[in-house]
């Protein structure tokens, strides 16, 4: 018969002992869960691919049927790496940014970025829609980046509100290209300037007189009453007369300096500006000599 088992006296070590060799309980696992696709569809500057997916799919009947756009030289525009896209800016709401860029991204493949005053982003609806579809403000800072850091394509119009705000009778009449900051941007971030003559915007949303004191009034750049809104009334504010597009693609302009630069020759950027906005209205002087007919070219 087994000799009783005494249990041993408990002590205060032995107890610790014990209670050391209990397993905790470990928190349950969480496995990671998978990346939701839209928190990752807007980049940084507000573009949504699904957004523009769903634009060029209700933008190319207009594109292909009712401006009926037709270019010349797209080859001249890079296919990889950034350039400025430089272009000639019309209509009282305009119809040729939508029409340049469509053009470049459904023909090449392309994202393009547009620059557009900060008036854009402030308005309700249509700041948010614009940054969606490619709209970024109009920064130095952000078109260095776009350019040097990103290598994309950036178009941006350097006669600003000045081109939409044209009456008709001033029409294809280019507007003084600012101060040239556009070619100290390319110069800073090393990139080509793709001139752009475009024929058709002027008159897809003719303007017939503007009305500076609601302009004021509004806090708007400018108040244009249009014959489009005179032909179908307030429906006239989004319908756009169907004007045929010519977009040629003249030569892209390089700099022989050094990127990244803190400053540049103030004379060499003026020169080089009204030499572009000399090439871009030579051009469209050409294309309009050789237009039958503003309805189908």
């Amino acid at each position: 018969m087994a000799p009783p088992q005494h249990d041993e006296p408990r002590t205060a070590a032995t107890v610790t002992a014990s209670r050391s060799l209990v397993p905790l309980p470990l928190p349950p696992t969480t496995e990671p869960r998978p990346r939701d696709p839209r928190l990752s569809d807007v980049d940084e500057w507000g573009r949504s691919e699904r957004v523009r997916e769903l634009a060029h799919r209700i933008y190319q009947p207009i594109y292909e049927r009712w401006f009926r756009a037709e270019w010349e030289g797209l080859d001249r525009i890079p296919s990889d790496g950034g350039a400025l896209l430089v272009a000639n800016h019309a209509a009282a709401i305009p119809s040729d940014a939508p029409v340049i860029m469509h053009g470049i991204e459904t023909e090449m493949g392309r994202p393009v970025y547009g620059l557009a005053d900060h008036f854009f982003r402030r308005v309700p609806g249509v700041g948010t829609l614009w940054a969606r579809n490619g709209g970024v403000v109009a920064h130095p800072d952000n078109a260095y980046r776009l350019l040097r850091e990103q290598g994309q394509l950036v178009l941006v119009f350097p006669e600003g509100t000045k081109g939409p705000a044209k009456s008709y009778a001033e029409r294809y009449r280019l507007r003084r290209f600012g101060r040239g900051g556009f070619v100290e941007i390319a110069m800073r971030a090393g990139v080509p300037i793709v001139p752009i003559a475009v024929v058709g915007a002027e008159e897809s949303m003719p303007t017939l007189v503007r009305i500076p004191a609601l302009a004021k009034l509004l806090r708007t750049p400018y108040f244009p009453i249009t014959a489009n809104l005179l032909a179908f009334g307030p429906l006239g504010a989004a319908v756009y007369f169907p004007a045929k597009f010519k977009l040629r693609v003249l030569e892209p302009v390089t700099f022989d300096v050094p990127p990244g630069q803190a400053r540049y020759s103030r004379s060499r950027i003026m020169e080089e500006s009204e030499g572009i906005r000399q090439r871009i209205q030579e051009a469209l002087y050409d294309m309009l000599c050789q237009r039958r007919s503003v309805w189908f070219g």
